[in-house]
């Protein structure tokens, strides 16, 4: 029985809207690091805890928290398409062991996931099916919003589960850090979006999606020259939050309100709830110790991008 945690900002803008080229060798260089160690790791299972952008779940039925008992991803923004490793018995085992720790979670058994799945997968394993796999998903930008207290329990609950295994584990966190893309909100969009949000934007047409894409990379471009017309990054709230982590501290996030994370880093910040479950999950094997700390505001993509890595002390 062992553990290991990497927790990593995903971006779909990357390939469409880049920084300049010292700036992306710097972060292929902690991607090349962070993949290295934990082929040396070598996990035998992956909890894998991401949000979604309206790509596989709507207003039709949005959940809190929703485990995988299967999964396939769609490809969106270049990214890989395809099913991923879900161990079935092993997701239920997980799901049962979370609801009867008091954590309410959805199950799915055909969810469907996007780029905040696929690219740490991708970037990390080498592929959506190079080892078995648990999707996770964290609510982060449909309100009403899961707080930070509930993640920290949902990842709690299924850090006490995964100490019952005799695998390697590894545990990781995709989002964030401060940011606010253009996400659509129920409450201000118009008939066609409003009908998209509530379900029928499960399976677009290419060109439909296509468009979509195209409106983000879009709005990175002008973000990236001039970031008045987004909410702002706030890197101070970034370092605050990696030493909240690295330090322990979690449960310190209890007391953040959702309306005040969203004033404070933007709306799309939420899914550093993705981090804090991880974390979690981790201080369920005792006390960690947090290396290889990384942090970039990166406007290109709009986001503070970071990357933290975690193993138990002992």
């Amino acid at each position: 029985m062992s553990a290991y945690l990497h927790c990593l900002s995903h971006t779909p803008l990357m390939g469409h809207c880049d920084p300049e080229q010292a700036v992306l060798a710097e972060i292929d260089d902690v991607v090349t690091s962070a993949r290295e160690r934990i082929a040396r790791f070598s996990p035998e299972l992956v909890i894998l805890f991401s949000p979604d952008h309206f790509n596989g779940f709507f207003y039709d039925l949005m959940p809190s928290f929703c485990i995988g008992m299967a999964a396939h991803a769609i490809g969106d923004f270049g990214t890989a398409a395809g099913a991923l490793d879900v161990p079935r018995e092993l997701a239920e085992a997980c799901a049962s062991a979370v609801l009867a720790a008091g954590v309410d979670a959805a199950v799915s058994y055909r969810m469907q996931v996007d780029h905040g799945f696929a690219q740490p997968l991708e970037q990390l394993l080498g592929g959506l099916d190079r080892c078995p796999v648990i999707p996770v998903f964290i609510n982060s930008v449909a309100v009403p919003l899961p707080s930070f207290q509930r993640a920290r329990l949902l990842g709690e609950a299924i850090g006490r589960f995964a100490r019952t295994l005799d695998k390697r584990v590894l545990f990781l966190g995709s989002g964030g850090l401060s940011h606010q893309p253009p996400v659509p909100e129920l409450a201000k969009a118009d008939a066609h979006v409003a009908d998209r949000l509530l379900g029928s934007g499960r399976n677009l047409p290419a060109d439909e999606r296509a468009a979509r894409q195209q409106r983000v990379i879009l709005a990175a471009q002008r973000f990236s020259s001039d970031p008045n017309t987004l909410h702002p990054l706030n890197p101070a709230w970034d370092q605050q939050f990696l030493d909240m982590l690295s330090e322990g501290r979690i449960a310190e996030l209890d007391a953040l309100g959702n309306d005040e994370l969203s004033a404070l880093a933007g709306r799309s910040t939420h899914e550093v709830k993705t981090w804090v479950a991880a974390f979690a999950a981790l201080s369920a094997f005792g006390p960690y110790q947090a290396s290889a700390r990384y942090y970039r505001p990166i406007p290109e993509w709009i986001a503070g991008f970071g990357s933290l890595s975690a193993r138990p002390a002992g």
